[in-house]
């Protein structure tokens, strides 16, 4: 079994579905960035994902990916600190995808948050298919393949996580039940000694009958820190635990991210689909265009009237690159009609073009050198490999698959 620390590793894609924005530099890149120096992580551009909604216009996708992978270096995340990849080039992925197609239930994917949702805002596309259905267990399966254990989030995306850990669950429960298990864990309690045994029994206590998760944790480390135990007997106080088997596949948790809602140019949350973004990498002019075009508080309407800093769009934006002196300058001067919204709205667009000026000089690095992006993909694809390879030994393994 991998000797791999879920703890320590972080896996994260995204679909190359178009244009990134500010709202995922703010909300995504900006958090990859910081954790690939505190993490081992894995960033996917999760192309098979694409196909789940877009399979009729597939043209797009590698150059979409392409353009993905160029936003992500502009913004700082380094093939250097990161394993950068595309889904597709791990085929391994897809066999780990069949097989837990085999032990989940059809139900678990009917009931995940968003599915039905999705297929009726969606309604001018086909999503009556597997590859749209089984979207959630393909997501399960980028994130076990790898045992990453932390799964960077934001609070409203936590029942995606949940499903992985659920199948993981089902998963180890069917297979990581070796012969005597119950009393092969045992033995392995007695040979942590006495007082790190009494211990090891009173964390296990606490979370099976109270769902400490504190506990659960305290033992844990207790376990791994052991430098008397076998790796299996290891395994097997870590799965005995939890009141399953060995931990063949890790169980995910959400790695919850600060709340950073980028508005959009109508106040609304930015999104492509309310075309109220503004793109990573726009250009000067674009980005002034669209803010001094921005609807503004719909009450103010003479530049005499009095406005109201917290029914304006553009406030919202302040909120996210202004300072507190610009900020207090702001709500003082719109509350006394002080100066009109194009005033309020050039210290946000100075903001903008200021942040973005240099992801667009780098990004052009990149257009510039496509044998250097081709490199990092491939040389980021055969670490995902490797580390996939281990997961899928072991699967393998205990599901009885092969010939010896």
């Amino acid at each position: 079994m991998s000797s791999v620390d879920p703890q320590r590793r972080v896996v994260s894609g995204m679909r190359p579905t178009g244009q990134l924005h500010l709202g995922h530099y703010h909300g995504v890149l900006k958090n990859w960035v910081k954790l690939q120096h505190e993490f081992e992580c894995f960033f996917f551009i999760a192309d098979w994902h694409a196909l789940s909604t877009d399979y009729e216009t597939a043209a797009g996708i590698r150059r979409s990916s392409r353009n993905l992978l160029i936003d992500w270096l502009a913004a700082g995340v380094n093939p250097g600190s990161a394993t950068l990849f595309v889904q597709s080039q791990v085929p391994e992925l897809a066999e780990l995808h069949l097989l837990l197609s085999m032990i989940t239930p059809t139900s678990w994917l009917e009931r995940v948050p968003g599915y039905k949702d999705q297929q009726e805002k969606l309604q001018d596309k086909n999503l009556s298919t597997y590859g749209f259905l089984g979207y959630p267990l393909l997501q399960s399966a980028d994130i076990l393949a790898y045992r990453a254990g932390l799964v960077p989030v934001g609070g409203d995306q936590e029942a995606h996580i949940e499903i992985a850990r659920e199948i993981a669950r089902r998963f180890n429960h069917l297979y990581g039940r070796e012969p005597g298990f119950e009393a092969n864990a045992v033995a392995a309690v007695k040979k942590l000694g006495k007082k790190a045994s009494a211990l090891y029994q009173q964390m296990r206590t606490a979370y099976i009958s109270h769902g400490d998760v504190e506990a659960l944790q305290t033992a844990q480390a207790l376990v791994k820190e052991q430098s008397n135990l076998t790796l299996a007997d290891k395994e097997r106080l870590l799965g005995y635990l939890e009141g399953i088997g060995k931990s063949i596949l890790a169980e995910p948790r959400a790695l919850l991210t600060s709340e950073a809602r980028m508005p959009g140019l109508d106040g609304q949350k930015m999104s492509k689909s309310y075309s109220n973004m503004i793109p990573l990498r726009a250009e000067p002019d674009d980005v002034a265009k669209k803010i001094r075009t921005m609807q503004t508080d719909p009450a103010r309407i003479r530049l005499s009237d009095a406005g109201d800093p917290e029914k304006c769009p553009v406030w919202h934006f302040h909120t996210v690159y202004s300072d507190e002196a610009t900020c207090e300058r702001v709500q003082t001067n719109c509350r006394s009609a002080a100066w009109g919204c194009l005033e309020c709205k050039q210290p946000v667009t100075d903001a903008i073009i200021a942040e973005q000026a240099p992801i667009r000089e780098r990004a052009q690095q990149f257009e510039e050198n496509p044998e250097l992006l081709a490199r990092i993909l491939a040389e980021g694809s055969e670490r995902a490999r490797d580390a996939v390879r281990s997961t899928m030994s072991d699967v393998r393994e205990v599901m009885g698959l092969g010939y010896r």
